[in-house]
């Protein structure tokens, strides 16, 4: 997978000079008709345009206490998601089980005891106690876990049951089977090195007619970012659609229209929220990596710089297609009763993408359906990262999903900006798109879009 970091970059550079030939086109589409324009570079005038509908946009939702706020408890879950875990792992793997020893045990039976904590993932420290009182003092009060009684009994704090999983109860139930067949084998005149040589003998080997898989390493990154663009998409989807939706609804969308073109208020309002979203995003991924680094958490474990840079490039693909589609979605609705109805069919795609690839990524292996899914658009997002990180896909088939995404996002960019031009100013009733493309010529032969 490290052969296909060439490749993304490739297709960095791709989505660049994509946006710069873009612009080119816009730029000279747009006609000049103001002695303004003449003076003052057009494409100054729109990009201040825009930038200035984005600064608002920007300001309105960090200035909010329902954004502080959701963004403090998202990073206080975060840093308890990261933080508890580790903190326990450390304290479990660093207190080993102590196993305090009453009479004579032989050398080869002590060995035995100490060898059964790898298997069960935990270290094993034996010491000798003088009498069983002191024993029992010490098991009660937590200085040792198991106290065996010679080659009699084993002494536990509490009794296990059927449902006890612990370490020290597997540790113990262990410890007593091979105590009791030691020492059988002991009583029928075998040495103790013999004893524990029957009790510890040397598996047969294990040969294949073929080599061995590769071992599936763990994907956090890549699952992280298949949970990060969900939300990001679900919640800040939502915040465009709301956006316009507001401005048609309170008729602020006229005032800005005396000044602003249609295109360009849509423009800044999807840079606006978008920048806002990828702050919030940045920030979280920003928290979660530093507090990994500092508590030594496994959160980048697993997963190579090739599985990173793809989850961020399809993360920010997904996200500015997206945009326009919620952006073109709000549009057509003229009250917030009509965005769960407008929202509800975007919602399916992402769904389906982020249920299947998820399900994939966890299983290990894609199906067929996933490989087709990383061809859509608007499901490529979230399954292209995982054929990635599964190593089920080759630079070439990654560079066509990109080219695919980027052409997508033209057309639904400029669809959206047409429907918008043509709906904005409808109030009243639900735009449908029908009415739109009737009304098209007419609307579109106006000096003011």
């Amino acid at each position: 997978m490290s052969a296909m970091v060439p490749y993304l970059i490739l297709a960095a550079i791709v989505c660049l000079a994509a946006l710069r030939v873009w612009r080119r086109r816009r730029r000279a589409a747009t006609p000049e008709t103001t002695l303004a324009a003449v003076s003052v570079p057009l494409s100054d005038r729109l990009h201040s345009d825009v930038a200035l509908v984005a600064a608002r946009e920007i300001r309105e939702r960090t200035r909010g206490r329902v954004f502080r706020v959701g963004t403090i408890i998202i990073l206080l879950a975060v840093a308890a998601g990261i933080v508890i875990p580790s903190l326990h792992h450390n304290s479990s793997s660093s207190s080993p089980e102590r196993v305090a020893i009453l009479g004579t045990v032989s050398a080869p039976l002590r060995a035995s005891i100490v060898t059964l904590g790898p298997a069960l993932g935990a270290a094993v420290t034996v010491a000798s106690e003088p009498d069983l009182a002191t024993a029992r003092h010490d098991l009660a009060t937590g200085h040792v876990d198991i106290v065996l009684n010679g080659t009699t009994g084993i002494l536990v704090n509490t009794s296990p049951n059927a449902q006890d999983s612990s370490t020290t109860t597997q540790l113990a139930q262990a410890m007593a089977l091979t105590i009791s067949l030691q020492t059988s084998l002991q009583a029928n005149g075998l040495t103790p090195q013999r004893a524990a040589a029957l009790t510890h003998p040397t598996p047969l080997p294990i040969t294949g007619l073929h080599p061995a898989h590769k071992p599936q390493a763990g994907h956090p990154v890549t699952i992280y970012g298949l949970i990060l663009l969900f939300v990001l998409l679900s919640q800040y989807g939502t915040w465009i659609l709301l956006g316009v939706v507001e401005e048609k609804s309170s008729r602020v969308v006229e005032v800005l229209l005396a000044t602003l073109r249609p295109r360009q208020l849509l423009a800044g309002k999807v840079l606006g929220i978008g920048l806002v979203a990828l702050l919030q995003a940045s920030l979280i991924m920003a928290v979660a990596l530093g507090l990994g680094s500092a508590v030594g958490s496994d959160l980048l474990k697993g997963d190579n710089p090739t599985n990173v840079l793809a989850t961020v490039v399809w993360l920010v693909l997904g996200y500015i297609f997206y945009c326009w589609v919620y952006a073109a979605a709000g549009s057509l609705a003229t009250r917030q009763e009509h965005i769960q109805t407008l929202s509800f069919p975007l919602q399916i795609p992402l769904l389906l993408g982020y249920i299947t690839s998820l399900t994939a990524i966890t299983a290990g292996h894609a199906s067929n359906f996933v490989h087709v899914l990383a061809y859509l658009p608007p499901t490529a997002p979230f399954a292209m990262p995982v054929l990635v990180a599964l190593g089920q896909v080759t630079w070439w088939q990654f560079l066509i999903a990109v080219l695919l995404n980027l052409a997508a996002t033209a057309v639904i960019a400029r669809l959206a900006a047409t429907i918008y031009v043509r709906a904005i100013l409808r109030t009243g009733q639900r735009v449908r798109l029908r009415d739109i493309a009737r009304s098209g010529a007419t609307i579109t032969s106006s000096p003011a879009i």
